[in-house]
């Protein structure tokens, strides 16, 4: 008998879908860094194109053009970051002597390969970030369009990346039903999109297991600066909280634990802005006896043991 909405065939502990399982943080085996570190930094650059013209198709991610055509005050803003505030913000890891991982629209590959030259010539690991800021993965997406835009993606970064391309961030950080499967299917070992934990987990697939490396929307720059309206200070100031208490949890809990940073050069590399990020990383930089910092896909095969394959 039916006792209500709450009664359906697969209502059953955990979750009532088959793309990842039911896993509490302390429940599951500890992550364990490197040199018994308790903190590991991922530090992302995401670096994007948004069309002038945008489709709008599916939904304008956040940034998209907005006033009537053409919008080339948030045109122009937006290439800011691909122009100035990339190299400001590359320059202060380099300082400071941080690994990071760039999150590259592929179609800055076609229009700006001196950049992507420059990129390339960073040494941080390139991943895939979707063919522009237009092209946002949806649920009413025809998946035939939707693999073609994963693989034109890949195939442009391929020639810039001295390794393989390994992970991958969504566009805006959106999917549709089919995206993890299509991810995996086109080789794919990691995905960002998820914010739902803070140590990896695996999905299932049709292709195997893809890895849910997440990536804070939390502490995002645009998040917290452009859309939670935060002054800069507060924006550090909750980085450096974030850090020192991920710090005690994991020494209290002899657990390693994952610091996520995802930085967009338009915002953060605005001269105004930047000493606030120089002010993040010298703090890290200060505890560094005690964090281990890596690119994405080395922290992943360091906190599983077999990133290819379900568990």
């Amino acid at each position: 008998m039916s006792t209500g909405p709450l009664d359906y065939p697969r209502r059953r502990l955990g979750m009532d879908q088959d793309r990842y399982d039911f896993a509490m943080l302390e429940t599951r085996p500890p992550a364990l860094w490197p040199d018994g570190r308790p903190l590991a930094v991922w530090i992302n650059l995401a670096l994007e194109h948004f069309p002038l013209n945008p489709s709008g198709a599916g939904f304008k991610a956040h940034g998209a053009m907005t006033m009537p055509y053409p919008d080339l005050r948030h045109y122009t803003l937006r290439d800011y970051g691909n122009r100035v505030g990339v190299f400001r913000v590359l320059k202060a890891l380099q300082e400071h002597a941080f690994s990071a991982s760039l999150a590259v629209n592929a179609e800055l590959a076609l229009r700006y390969p001196p950049l992507l030259a420059q990129l390339a010539a960073s040494g941080h690991e390139i991943i895939g970030h979707g063919w522009n800021m237009d092209r946002v993965h949806h649920g009413g997406l025809d998946p035939a369009i939707e693999r073609q835009w994963i693989e034109d993606s890949l195939a442009a970064l391929a020639r810039w990346s001295a390794q393989p391309i390994r992970g991958w961030l969504s566009p805006a950080r959106s999917q549709s039903a089919a995206t993890p499967d299509l991810l995996r299917g086109a080789g794919l070992e990691w995905c960002a999109d998820w914010v739902n934990d803070e140590l990896p987990y695996p999905q299932h697939t049709a292709h195997g297991a893809l890895w849910s490396l997440p990536l804070s929307l939390e502490l995002e720059d645009r998040f917290v600066i452009g859309e939670n309206l935060h002054a800069e200070a507060e924006w550090a100031d909750q980085v450096i909280d974030a850090c020192e208490f991920l710090l005690a949890e994991a020494r209290g809990l002899g657990q390693g634990r994952l610091l996520s940073l995802s930085l967009t050069p338009w915002v953060i590399g605005q001269p105004h802005r930047i000493g606030h990020l120089e002010r993040v990383l010298r703090h890290l930089a200060s505890r560094r006896a005690l964090l281990w910092n890596a690119p994405p896909s080395t922290i992943l095969r360091t906190a599983v043991a077999a990133p290819a394959t379900d568990r």
